[in-house]
């Protein structure tokens, strides 16, 4: 198996076999149709965190998948509920712009700012985003978010269309990626160990040529 752009190449004896469209879940820890309206935002965060109380309300313009997986109402029981609420994690990005894993959890959903921006939101389909998701050519997972303001001004929509881990970001994602990587190395391993993993997986010749057991080798603690 090796990673070539946009797709992995299986190699198998009577040929070989590409899957295209991998997604990586990189900059946050959402669930993927929620993913680009976190992002969105995170760009309006500056816009209304000192404003939050004045908001009429926020209107998230999505595809018909996110309407049908992650557009929940209601009580939120427990940090799987909340990572499939997209109304949830929209409203965190806006009032941090941030989010991490301990914004599921018991103690960060305790804010009463989430759950009054939630019952500001409203869900619409953009049927061109319902289409473009089912797309074979384009696989967007595309969100916007707009927040209106009580005193009848608002802030621009903001869109974004792709995640930071489809492939048609690449160039933004596989830095942040390696980055990320990085990161949970040094969670896990000593200074050195971290970088004989490191150097060998960046040099793509000597890890194809590596045996397998010798690469798990190196993660054994």
């Amino acid at each position: 198996m090796c990673f070539r752009g946009n797709e992995f190449r299986f190699q198998r004896p009577y040929g070989s076999y590409v899957m295209e469209h991998i997604l990586f879940k990189i900059s946050f820890p959402a669930e993927f149709h929620a993913q680009t309206a976190v992002e969105c935002a995170f760009r309006l965060h500056p816009h209304v965190a000192g404003w939050l109380r004045d908001i009429e309300k926020i209107v998230i313009t999505t595809h018909e998948s996110a309407l049908r997986i992650i557009d929940k109402k209601g009580p939120l029981h427990n940090p799987a509920d909340r990572d499939h609420c997209l109304q949830y994690m929209t409203a965190v990005g806006l009032i941090k712009g941030s989010l991490t894993a301990a914004d599921f959890e018991d103690a960060a959903a305790a804010d009463p700012r989430i759950d009054q921006l939630r019952d500001r939101m409203e869900c619409v389909e953009n049927r061109r985003y319902s289409q473009d998701y089912l797309d074979p050519d384009k696989r967007s997972i595309a969100n916007a978010v707009q927040v209106f303001f009580k005193d009848g001004t608002a802030t621009e929509q903001v869109a974004v269309e792709y995640p930071i881990g489809h492939r048609r970001r690449r160039a933004e994602g596989i830095p942040e990626l390696i980055k990320k990587y990085k990161v949970n190395l040094a969670r896990r391993f000593p200074a050195k160990q971290q970088a004989a993993i490191l150097e060998l997986c960046m040099d793509r010749p000597r890890l194809e040529a590596t045996p397998v057991n010798a690469f798990m080798d190196l993660f054994v603690i």
